[in-house]
């Protein structure tokens, strides 16, 4: 039950009515003021005062002034009214206008008048899309831990196994990999590679075709990994005897890597096994 406030004292003009209420240690910003054209209240748990007026304040004006000028005392003195006023004033909307947002550009490799920018970007979305997209819903992920349904923790373990020679096992956490995210290219390059250690020679053609066809469109970024993937390829084919074929990967891997000096050694010694003059091996 709240304890009422007798010690109050007042004074009165021809035009305001001052009241001061002490607050008795209570913080002033937690004391409820409520106000009526007859009626005054202040809460301050557990002290409530209220008082009835005689007579009905005559305007809002009136009421505002009298609000403004009525003073507590507490262990702060302070205008509890003029606070109060202030916490329930309106801030004013704010002004509608525009932001203008400048992006950094990035920067290519590529000389401007050779500019690939619609390119790389299309490269950079592919990429971003590849990331996302996710296939969980597969049954052997039930007994997996939470990192092992990642493919880029499965690619990682993949080519751990393939530097200690487990291909097999490099080939099987590559396939995972692929069955959660059949989009990310390198798993398949990954895999081609482990097919040729195994002599899987047409798994490797199949794996590094399907790399080269995620590796598009053909940008700076992905160079790397189509020169890869054409030379695995041109291998899996020079070990079936198809030397034409496999002389068309190390080209088109030249053609992207023209300094690559092993690749040229090597495609010259397919020309001359063509040509019939060196001997294949």
């Amino acid at each position: 039950m709240p304890l009422q406030v007798s010690d109050y004292t007042w004074q009165q003009t021809k035009t305001s009515v001052f009241i001061s209420v002490p607050l008795r240690g209570v913080s002033v910003r937690d004391a409820d003021v409520f106000c009526t054209e007859n009626y005054l209240k202040v809460n301050f748990p557990p002290f409530l005062f209220e008082v009835f007026l005689c007579a009905p304040i005559d305007d809002e004006e009136q009421q505002k002034n009298s609000l403004a000028n009525t003073a507590f005392e507490g262990r702060n003195s302070e205008n509890i009214f003029l606070e109060k006023l202030k916490e329930n004033s309106i801030p004013a909307p704010r002004s509608v206008g525009s932001i203008k947002i400048n992006f950094t550009p990035r920067v290519f490799p590529t000389a401007l008048r050779e500019s690939q920018v619609a390119e790389e970007e299309e490269w950079l979305h592919k990429q971003a899309e590849a990331r996302r997209a996710l296939n969980t819903d597969i049954p052997e992920l039930s007994d997996l831990k939470e990192e092992e349904k990642n493919p880029e923790w499965l690619k990682d373990k993949g080519n751990k196994l393939f530097a200690t020679e487990n291909y097999l096992a490099a080939i099987n956490a590559y396939n995972l990999a692929i069955r959660l995210n059949n989009k990310i290219p390198l798993l398949y390059l990954n895999r081609a590679a482990c097919h040729l250690k195994l002599k899987n020679l047409h798994k490797a053609i199949e794996d590094s075709s399907k790399a080269l066809e995620l590796l598009t469109p053909p940008v700076a970024d992905n160079a790397n990994g189509r020169v890869k993937a054409h030379i695995r390829r041109g291998t899996a084919f020079c070990q079936l005897e198809l030397y034409v074929e496999g002389l068309q990967d190390y080209e088109a891997a030249l053609k992207i890597d023209p300094s690559n000096e092993i690749v040229q050694n090597d495609a010259e010694k397919i020309r001359n096994i063509i040509q019939g003059t060196e001997l294949k091996s």
